[in-house]
């Protein structure tokens, strides 16, 4: 099998490259909590240590609650924390993108190597935090309200359109970071640009119209607020708009591999 045999498919992934994916993923993974003394248990006490830090500054020092909701601290914090997992999901990828190809930098005279694979194996690595981070937010919504909305169950379905965007987000970033090594100084700061500019503090209902738009323009504010609805009010997303996003995202999804494709021709000689 030749680099080129999959340059046509960006989701050649889920045929031909399942088994190197997973195996890549799990690498990731475990490689993070290798040495600790909790290992994996890291992936769930790490969103408790997260939200506390954020309800304790958001929700009891600056008095901060969420319109619609009864002003208690434990539905902000719920509130609060679909916005920061969503985002952390998002802001891991996109922080580790500009480096990904050069911490690989072995795979890549590798002819035979599918260099689009990594992206899929860090947004899978991903995706399980992502995972563990939802199994404490369904953990403490139970024990504080008592229950678990069956829409719920469509959570996956609002996450989709974001997993596709960030995959080609990962794409492009990563082979940019290859010739452009100060990408990865910017990232950051788009990162957390992302989070503030964003629904997932922020209640944009309660911004001036006019700065309201640059909240919208954030394509993670769609998802945090179809996540709540579906998870927190326990009501059917937009499906219209998820829909529209899919779309755009599946646009940008094939463009940004075919410019990783045409980039990567020229790595080796960067690296």
């Amino acid at each position: 099998m030749t680099s080129t045999d999959s340059s046509t498919n960006p989701f050649s992934v889920f045929g031909r490259h399942r088994s190197l994916a997973i195996e890549l993923t799990k690498r990731e993974v475990l490689g993070r909590y290798r040495g600790a003394s909790f290992g994996l248990l890291w992936s769930l006490i790490s969103p408790f240590l997260m939200l506390m830090v954020y309800t304790m500054a958001f929700g009891y020092i600056l008095k901060s609650r969420w319109p619609g909701t009864d002003g208690s601290t434990t539905d902000f914090a719920l509130i609060l924390f679909v916005g920061l997992i969503i985002h952390g999901f998002f802001a891991e990828c996109l922080t580790r993108a500009p480096s990904l190809i050069l911490s690989n930098a072995n795979y890549v005279k590798k002819v035979v190597f599918p260099l689009e694979t990594l992206v899929w194996s860090m947004v899978f690595s991903a995706l399980f935090h992502l995972a563990m981070n939802s199994l404490v937010l369904l953990l403490l919504q139970w024990i504080w309200n008592g229950q678990i909305h069956l829409t719920t169950l469509m959570l996956p379905l609002v996450l989709l359109p974001l997993v596709i965007l960030t995959v080609a987000v990962g794409w492009l970033v990563a082979a940019l970071g290859v010739f452009l090594r100060d990408i990865g100084q910017f990232v950051g700061v788009l990162a957390a640009a992302m989070l503030f500019l964003s629904s997932a503090i922020v209640p944009v209902q309660s911004l001036p119209e006019h700065y309201k738009w640059v909240f919208y323009a954030n394509p993670l504010t769609l998802i945090i607020d179809q996540a709540r609805e579906v998870v927190i009010w326990g009501r059917q997303p937009n499906w219209a708009s998820l829909a529209i996003y899919t779309c755009v995202a599946l646009v940008f999804a094939w463009l940004s591999y075919q410019l990783f494709q045409k980039l990567r021709r020229g790595f080796a000689d960067v690296i």
